[in-house]
C-alpha cells in the first residue's frame, strides 16, 4: 500500500495516479472521508477519556466531604462518558476498516517518468539483435508448435488430454533444453551476485495479499479453498514474503535473490488469445530475480534488473527491443516497469518475454518489511522484481529464431556447454 501520509497531503497526486493507470479516483476520496472521520473520532475520544480521568478524581474528595449530590452528578457524568466512548468506539473502527479497505485498493503511485496511457501506449527505449530474414534464405517459417512436433520435444495434444487446454508436456530434447535454461539462469544469476533460491509454490493468504495479487489479479490465481492456500503465478510472492515481519540489517542491503519455481495462472479473461502452442499456458516454470534495497538505491536496482534481463537475451542470440510500460499496463505494485519483447518470427511481431518492476515501498508496507536508516530509525525497504527467465516463452523463441535449413534448430553458443556441447537439435531419422 502506499504511505498513507501522502494521501493526506497531497491526496490529488494520488488521484492523478490513479486515473492515469485507468482506475477509480474514487478511493482516495473515501480514504480521505473516513481517515478524517477516525481521526476526528479519535480526538473526540481522547477528550471523553481525559475528562473522565478528573473526573475520578474528584470522586474521592466528594466521598471524604460526605457530598451526597456532588457524587451523584459525578457517578451520573461518568456513566454517560463511558456510554459515550463505547458508542464512539463502534464508530471508530468502522471508520478505522473503511479507511484501510480503501488504501490496500489504491494502486501504487506510477513514478512520473512513466508514459501515460494503455496497453499501447507503451515507448520503446532499444532495440537489439537482427531479425532473421528467412525469405533471403529460401526458408518457409515454421511456429514451435510445428518445429517442437518434429522433434519430439513438444506435446500439447497429450498434455490437453491430462489436464486440458493450455497444458503440455516437453519431451526428450524439449526437457533437456527447459533444464539448461535452469542451469543457464542460475550461472547468470550468481554471475550477477542474486543467490539461488528454491521456493514453496503454495503460500498463505497474507503473502498473496501482501505481494498484491489479491487486487486486481486475483480472478488469475488458484485458489486451494480446502486448505486457504494460494498456487503462486510467479515467485515473487513468495520471495517477496520470505521476511514479511522483518527488520533487516542495513549492512547487508540490497538482498538480490534469484527464485526458481512453477507459476500457475488461470489466464482469466485471455479467452481466444494465444490458443495455439505453449506461449501462453496455465503452468510453466520460471526464475525470477527479487531485490530488497533501500529506498534511495531503488532506481539503480532497477535499472541493474534490466541490465540482467538484456544479457539473459542476447547471449541466446534472441532479437528484442525494450520498451516503457504506460501507466495503464502495470500491475498495481509497479510505479515502473519495462518489458523486454523478444521477436516471434511465426507472429511477425514482439512479444512479452521477460519485466522488471520498482515497486518503491508499496508491498514491504503490506508485508511489514523494514531497515533502519543512519539514525537508526525503521523504515520501509523498496521491492523490485524481474523476470530472469520464463521457460515456456524462451523456449518458444528459441526454437523460432534459431531454426535452420535443416528442419532442425540451432543451439546458442552460451547455452551449448548446458546441452553436452551440442550445436543443434536435429530431427529424428
Amino acid at each position: 500500500m502506499i504511505n498513507p501520509e501522502i494521501l493526506r497531503k497531497t491526496p490529488e497526486l494520488v488521484r492523478k495516479s490513479q486515473v492515469a493507470r485507468g482506475e477509480s479516483p474514487e478511493l482516495v476520496d473515501e480514504f480521505v472521508a473516513q481517515d478524517a472521520r477516525w481521526r476526528s473520532l479519535t480526538v473526540k475520544t481522547d477528550e471523553l477519556k481525559s475528562e473522565q480521568k478528573n473526573l475520578n478524581k474528584q470522586i474521592g474528595p466528594a466521598k471524604s466531604a460526605n457530598d451526597s449530590v456532588a457524587l451523584e452528578n459525578l457517578t451520573k457524568r461518568g456513566g454517560e462518558i463511558a456510554s459515550e466512548i463505547d458508542r464512539i468506539a463502534k464508530d471508530l473502527e468502522q471508520a478505522r476498516e473503511k479507511s484501510e479497505m480503501a488504501l490496500k485498493g489504491i494502486s501504487n503511485l506510477i513514478d512520473d517518468s512513466a508514459p501515460v496511457g494503455g496497453e499501447a501506449d507503451f515507448e520503446v527505449i532499444e532495440t537489439h539483435g537482427a531479425i532473421k530474414d528467412f525469405e533471403a534464405l529460401n526458408l518457409k517459417v515454421l511456429d514451435h508448435v510445428e518445429i517442437g512436433k518434429n522433434l519430439n520435444m513438444i506435446d500439447i495434444e497429450r498434455g490437453a488430454k491430462v489436464s486440458g487446454s493450455r497444458f503440455y508436456y516437453l519431451i526428450g530434447d524439449g526437457a533437456l533444453l527447459e533444464l539448461a535454461l535452469v542451469n543457464f539462469a542460475m550461472d547468470i544469476a550468481r554471475e550477477f551476485d542474486l543467490t539461488p533460491v528454491i521456493p514453496p509454490a503454495l503460500v498463505k493468504p497474507p503473502a498473496m495479499e501482501g505481494t498484491g495479487f489479491l487486487g486486481q489479479a486475483a480472478e488469475n490465481v488458484y485458489r486451494i479453498e480446502a486448505d486457504d492456500l494460494y498456487l503462486v503465478g510467479t515467485s515473487e510472492v513468495p520471495l517477496a514474503a520470505m521476511h514479511m515481519d522483518e527488520i533487516l540489517n542495513p549492512n547487508e542491503l540490497p538482498i538480490r535473490y534469484a527464485g526458481y519455481s512453477p507459476c500457475y495462472r488461470r489466464e482469466a479473461g485471455s479467452h481466444g488469445r494465444d490458443t495455439r502452442g505453449i506461449f501462453r499456458v496455465h503452468w510453466f516454470d520460471k526464475v525470477e530475480m527479487f531485490v530488497f534495497t533501500n529506498p534511495e538505491n531503488a532506481l539503480t536496482e532497477h535499472q541493474r534488473l534490466l541490465e540482467i534481463e538484456k544479457t539473459v537475451l542476447q547471449r541466446l542470440e534472441i532479437p528484442f527491443r525494450v520498451i516503457d510500460v504506460a501507466s495503464g499496463d502495470m500491475g498495481s505494485s509497479a510505479a515502473r516497469k519495462y518489458d523486454c519483447e523478444a521477436w516471434i518470427p511465426s507472429m511477425s511481431e514482439y512479444r512479452e518475454l521477460t519485466s522488471t518492476s520498482n515497486c518503491t515501498e508499496y508491498q514491504s508496507r503490506r508485508l511489514k518489511i523494514r531497515t533502519r536508516d543512519e539514525n537508526n530509525k525503521t523504515q520501509y525497504v523498496a521491492t523490485l522484481n524481474g523476470t530472469l527467465i520464463a521457460m515456456t516463452r524462451t523456449i518458444v523463441a528459441l526454437l523460432e529464431n534459431h531454426q535452420n535449413a535443416e528442419g532442425g534448430v540451432d543451439i546458442p553458443k552460451a547455452l551449448q556447454p548446458y546441452l553436452q556441447n551440442r550445436s543443434s537439435f536435429d530431427p529424428k531419422k
